[in-house]
């Protein structure tokens, strides 16, 4: 199921709605200093970090709960705001019932952010083990390994904007006042023996006043907002699943929403080892790149627009199906990539192909020397082709050139069979609305700009006119 449809789900199905983002527009940073490969420095692969807020009894833990029995098959970690309350002193504890436990500075958000950082780059660290009785830090802490999913759960991890940058995902559980009240009054009697008039007293001194103030405003910045809490069962499954989709992605893909990685396969890897492989002949590494280009261009036409069509079949019977984007053009930058046009024009009968000549001296000399277009550009859809994405530079270079045509950036698709993280922060940063399809990412580039591992000139070795 693609993203648009369980926008549209959880709209229409669960009353979950989202506030200003989409779940295809969830990030990780967007800092200019954005990592070039997919792991952090000791090789440890970034986990995906989820903020789940909400006011107190609002159902955060069983939202928390509900998740990680659907990602059994992850690594998971439930990190709470509250294991960092700071300790009370002496004489706040002769005052206790004084304290605003609901305030932000009530907590060691210092100390939170220390550990998230830990864990993020793929450090154990030790959660405080938070003693509501004491009111202090009591021993043993709580040891926690790094994990491909965190959960940091808490009535304010959204107040913070340091905390919120380290957020994948911003839920925000939206739950009746009346609700949160019950449940508040049931949890303190019972739980912790607490006396109903002293809760009530707590609740509106304290607890009601810090929600309207620190906490409701807050809801801003959630991705996606769950009323109900985890009475929500369809709302919950939704956002396992695009979790689920998330983690299968390379961390750019979080990054940069207009990314897409086509799904890698033992196939997809094999013909991979085989183009890369220095030693492949010739006529191998033509017909195996031939094959993973198509794949590239077959999934990057499945980003294009469509409309609904039915036709008649020889039964007689009426099926509803779709009619491709017809305004649909190819352009080649001379010359690796004049390599993918045969597998364009073997899936899109009789398609314009028009030309792009870049000349390229090291990292950043470029210059256009030559071009022919189709007349009717700017309203076509154009998929921009090039094997390999590198500095971006050139990517750039061609990119402007369409926009000066008129051409719109959103109807722009970049087909390329391997991408430089470079490239990628490049492009991306500078035309956030075109959308790459890659089939594999790089792990950088080296000190002559040269993709690595990469394959090589792929021009000479895809056309035979490399130097052997």
């Amino acid at each position: 199921m693609g993203s648009n449809s369980i926008d549209n789900l959880l709209e229409t199905s669960t009353g979950i709605h989202f506030s200003g983002l989409h779940l295809d527009d969830l990030k990780s940073n967007s800092e200019e200093d954005q990592p070039t490969t997919s792991a952090t420095d000791n090789g440890h692969r970034e986990p995906f970090v989820i903020g789940v807020a909400g006011g107190a009894a609002s159902g955060k833990t069983t939202v928390c709960d509900m998740i990680i029995e659907q990602l059994h098959d992850q690594r998971v970690v439930l990190v709470n705001q509250e294991s960092f309350y700071f300790n009370l002193s002496e004489e706040q504890l002769t005052h206790v019932h004084d304290y605003n436990f609901d305030h932000p500075d009530a907590f060691d958000t210092k100390y939170l952010l220390s550990c998230m950082e830990k864990l993020r780059h793929g450090q154990a660290v030790d959660i405080p083990n938070y003693d509501f009785k004491t009111y202090k830090n009591i021993l043993p802490a709580r040891k926690v390994n790094p994990s491909d999913v965190i959960i940091l759960e808490g009535i304010l991890v959204f107040h913070d904007p340091r905390v919120r940058e380290l957020m994948n995902m911003k839920i925000f559980v939206d739950t009746d006042a009346d609700t949160r009240l019950a449940r508040r009054i049931r949890r303190d009697t019972v739980e912790k023996g607490r006396d109903i008039g002293a809760v009530l007293d707590q609740y509106s001194k304290y607890v009601k006043p810090a929600f309207e103030d620190f906490i409701l405003s807050t809801k801003k910045y959630a991705d996606i907002i769950i009323p109900r809490g985890g009475d929500n069962h369809v709302a919950i499954d939704l956002i396992v699943q695009h979790i689920h989709t998330k983690l299968g992605q390379h961390d750019l893909c979080k990054i940069y929403p207009n990314l897409f990685v086509i799904h890698s396969t033992f196939q997809i890897r094999g013909m991979h080892t085989i183009i890369r492989d220095a030693n492949t002949t010739n006529h191998d590494f033509i017909f195996y790149a031939d094959r993973l280009i198509r794949l590239v261009v077959e999934y990057g036409l499945g980003h294009l627009p469509f409309k609904e069509k039915q036709v008649i079949t020889p039964t007689g019977s009426v099926y509803t199906g779709v009619d491709f984007c017809k305004r649909l053009c190819g352009i080649s930058v001379i010359r690796s990539g004049e390599s993918m046009e045969n597998a364009l024009r073997a899936c899109c009968k009789g398609i314009k192909i028009g030309k792009i000549l870049i000349h390229r001296e090291g990292d950043n000399g470029q210059q256009l020397i030559y071009q022919n277009l189709p007349k009717d550009i700017s309203d076509r859809h154009v998929l921009l082709l090039d094997p390999i994405l590198g500095t971006g530079n050139s990517a750039v270079q061609a990119i402007s050139l369409l926009l000066q045509k008129g051409v719109q950036e959103a109807n722009i698709i970049f087909l390329n069979l391997i991408s430089a993280p470079q490239g990628v922060h490049v492009v991306c940063k500078r035309f956030p609305r075109i959308k790459i399809v890659t089939s594999e990412i790089e792990f950088g580039l080296n000190e002559d700009f040269r993709v690595i591992p990469g394959m090589g000139e792929f021009g000479d070795r895809y056309f035979g006119t490399d130097d052997d």
